[in-house]
């Protein structure tokens, strides 16, 4: 926490510091609350007007706080009403065996539908079948009832 605050205060070398440094301590990063606050606020903020392919990398580690930073972070861009990103790493976390990495995904997706439902619904359209229970529960959660139940029993 006390990096998030650094970086916010900090200038473009500063912040670029605390990033840095942030990804080299990211051993340290080993629970979910750490990851939920601190990647949107350090890796997102960083990666907004840059190469964003360290989330990439990032979503392909072995390692699932590395996994989830990958995932929370793009919840910077989806404020900026981005979604791209969120969208394309949630689709290489599809088949992820690990909960919390379901319960990310699910929640940015539906942060994504919350902003744009079209965008939101597409995705889910096309890989709601494919989707952890979990992942597709915290996605929807928003949904009409109606509509919630037709994807719980594939009938999309």
């Amino acid at each position: 926490m006390i990096l998030v605050r650094q970086f916010v205060r900090a200038d473009e070398q500063g912040r670029k510091k605390v990033y840095n440094f942030y990804l080299a301590h990211v051993g340290f990063i080993n629970n979910w609350d750490l990851v939920d606050g601190s990647a949107p606020y350090i890796v997102g903020p960083f990666l907004w007007k840059t190469d964003r392919r360290p989330l990439y990398a990032l979503a392909k580690s072995d390692s699932l706080w590395k996994r989830r930073i990958a995932i929370i972070s793009t919840f910077y861009f989806i404020r900026q009403n981005d979604f791209s990103d969120a969208l394309k790493i949630s689709r290489l976390l599809l088949d992820d065996e690990h909960d919390l990495i379901h319960k990310a995904v699910g929640w940015m997706l539906r942060e994504v539908g919350k902003r744009d439902k079209t965008a939101a619904e597409s995705f889910l359209r096309t890989h709601y079948r494919k989707m952890p229970r979990t992942m597709l529960r915290y996605a929807i959660e928003r949904l009409p009832e109606s509509q919630r139940r037709r994807y719980l029993l594939g009938r999309i």
